[in-house]
């Protein structure tokens, strides 16, 4: 049966302050019937509503008008789906604050740590199907450089979990500068070259043997986080190398070949400057310590940069329509448009809560188990919920619990990072509640239970 979710009158809210285009049921890329597969169906849902809440939806453009107000980002593309079905698609606001390009549904995004799920968890999840990858195996089993460190006992599972033991970061920028903060002359060049040839921004190469650096670097690092949960980049930087040893590809690649480009999504990668146009890339910061320009096109994570702008970390780019056709095959038990891409025991076992340590499921982050804060995700979110935030204003949540796909891009580091106000207005799980407000669900109470219950058959 098929159910009318939107309003006319909807699209007259908030015009002056937002270019809004919002999709019927049976238009945009995830606008498909949807069919639920194996286990991942809805479990508790009050079932199908033949009218979504206008006064909700409204709330939820009112909490981006104010974040827009206040100067949380230059603007946003929002999107949400329900059953496959897209109800909610808005763009807000401009690419940066001189209002000279708005935002549309051909914005691409630098995602930051979504790269995290929607490229090397991806790839893990693969390989770990086909019988490739053993989570329990160690770093040393599939990477013969980590021998002889402490780094060649650490198991797949714990990077995937972030208990690896690894420090938060390491700001290995800072080797790159000389006394007076400049890149340095024997490291870098403003042109191409065969030896300088890692773009890491416009006009600059870096060495192209600098990569050994970064690892030494790392290997050299203290394990000072052994028995606890510290979220890492440093993980994902290990799993991206295992990826590419096992897949034998490199991991930008791996992913389009797999993934993306079987799936029809067109606008989703590393590199973004190879699919689409400059001023469709929302700029980021306007980095004044390492590379010293407004980046746009180009990663904004140091680290990733160091590596060409293709890293496990971070790195991928894409428009809200991309993110959310992913994480709505993810939904749909691993199918698109008719083709399998997982099955579904390997979706529901990686986006489980996965470690008495922390919320975290093996590679995805999880709603906060505690009732009425939900930590990165909304309160409205079921446990079964998956997804990541990104550092650069970006997250994406696919909800099994409730049909529910929720994407939220921004640019929020534009033109510092040093603005934080997204998270002081809490701007991304507010819009995701009032969303799931629109269809009827409520606050969830019950992910602890589920945790538990989680944990348990592990």
């Amino acid at each position: 049966m098929k159910y009318c979710f939107l309003i006319l009158s909807l699209l007259l809210f908030g015009r002056a302050a937002a270019q809004i285009k919002v999709d019927y049921p049976d238009a945009g890329p995830i606008a498909l019937p949807h069919s639920w597969h194996g286990n991942l169906r809805p479990i508790g849902t009050k079932g199908f509503q033949e009218e979504i809440d206008s006064s909700a939806l409204r709330r939820a453009d009112s909490l981006v008008q104010l974040a827009l107000s206040q100067q949380a980002f230059p603007g946003c593309r929002v999107l949400a789906a329900w059953d496959g079905r897209i109800f909610y698609d808005k763009s807000f606001g401009f690419l940066s604050y001189d209002q000279a390009q708005p935002v549309t549904e051909e914005t691409v995004y630098d995602l930051a740590s979504l790269t995290k799920v929607v490229s090397t968890t991806l790839a893990v999840m693969k390989l770990y199907e086909q019988k490739k990858l053993d989570l329990n195996k160690t770093l040393g089993d599939y990477l013969s450089f980590t021998k002889g460190s402490d780094k060649d006992t650490i198991r797949l599972r714990d990077l995937l979990l972030h208990q690896a033991g690894l420090k938060a970061w390491i700001p290995f920028y800072k080797a790159l500068l000389d006394s007076s903060g400049k890149p340095l002359d024997s490291l870098f060049r403003d042109t191409w070259s065969e030896r300088f040839c890692v773009p890491v921004a416009n006009d600059l190469f870096l060495r192209g043997d600098y990569e050994d650096s970064v690892w030494k670097v790392i290997l050299n690092s203290p394990l000072e986080n052994k028995g606890r949960y510290v979220y890492s980049d440093l993980d994902f930087y290990f799993l991206a190398a295992v990826v590419e040893r096992v897949s034998g590809q490199a991991l930008n690649r791996y992913v389009a070949t797999q993934f993306y480009r079987p799936m029809g999504l067109h606008h989703i990668g590393y590199l973004p400057l190879s699919f689409c146009r400059l001023d469709n890339i929302a700029p980021t910061e306007n980095e004044t310590i390492f590379r010293r320009q407004l980046l746009r096109g180009y990663v904004h994570d140091p680290g990733a940069a160091l590596f060409g702008g293709v890293a496990g970390h971070a790195g991928v780019f894409a428009t809200a329509q991309d993110v959310a056709s992913l994480f709505q095959m993810l939904l749909a038990g691993g199918k698109w448009q008719g083709r399998r891409f997982f099955k579904p025991a390997t979706i529901q076992y990686f986006s489980a809560y996965s470690s008495p340590l922390s919320r975290r499921g093996l590679g995805f982050d999880k709603p906060s188990p505690e009732a009425y804060d939900g930590g990165p995700a909304g309160t409205h979110c079921t446990g079964y919920a998956f997804g990541h935030q990104g550092f650069t204003g970006t997250c994406a949540w696919a909800d099994p619990g409730t049909g529910i796909v929720f994407v939220f891009l921004s640019n929020r580091v534009n033109p510092s990072a040093e603005n934080k106000r997204i998270n002081i207005l809490n701007t991304r799980t507010t819009v995701q509640d009032a969303l799931y407000e629109a269809l009827g669900y409520p606050e969830d109470t019950t992910r602890a239970r589920l945790r538990e219950q989680q944990l348990s058959v592990q």
